[in-house]
């Protein structure tokens, strides 16, 4: 499926936006406005793992998602202020935090980084 030509700041409609994201991203969905992603995390230290990615890849982009941040989870949401609605920065930066967050090494083809073990000591994120 392709997706009709918009400009940068233009935005979607909330059918347009839940069509995207059932075929783009499946784990984000549309709420009051926003896109959004619960990220589950086994505690604290990954928590602000997870907050400091995000903020980087927003930072890099400038294009700044709201977050919501407890111990075990951290909401992302995406939304262009300026435009008032979700355009496609909020796609790509979504996107893009969906492929850093959700990285896995050891699920990579020949890779020789491990990963982090299945072991309670070592609990990261909890992978969809």
């Amino acid at each position: 499926m392709s997706w009709r030509e918009i400009k940068h700041e233009e935005i979607y409609s909330d059918d347009e936006v839940k069509a995207r994201l059932v075929n783009e991203l499946g784990h984000w969905y549309l709420e009051n406005g926003w896109i959004r992603r619960k990220y589950k995390t086994s505690g604290w230290k990954a928590t602000l793992m997870v907050v400091n990615t995000v903020g980087h890849l927003a930072e890099a982009a400038f294009h700044h998602p709201d977050l919501a941040v407890s111990y075990a989870f951290v909401i992302v949401k995406l939304k262009n202020h300026a435009a008032k609605g979700i355009t496609n920065k909020d796609f790509e930066l979504a996107k893009k935090i969906e492929e850093v967050v959700m990285w896995q090494p050891s699920k990579s083809a020949g890779s020789a980084l491990e990963g982090t073990p299945d072991d309670v000591r070592f609990k990261y994120l909890k992978y969809d």
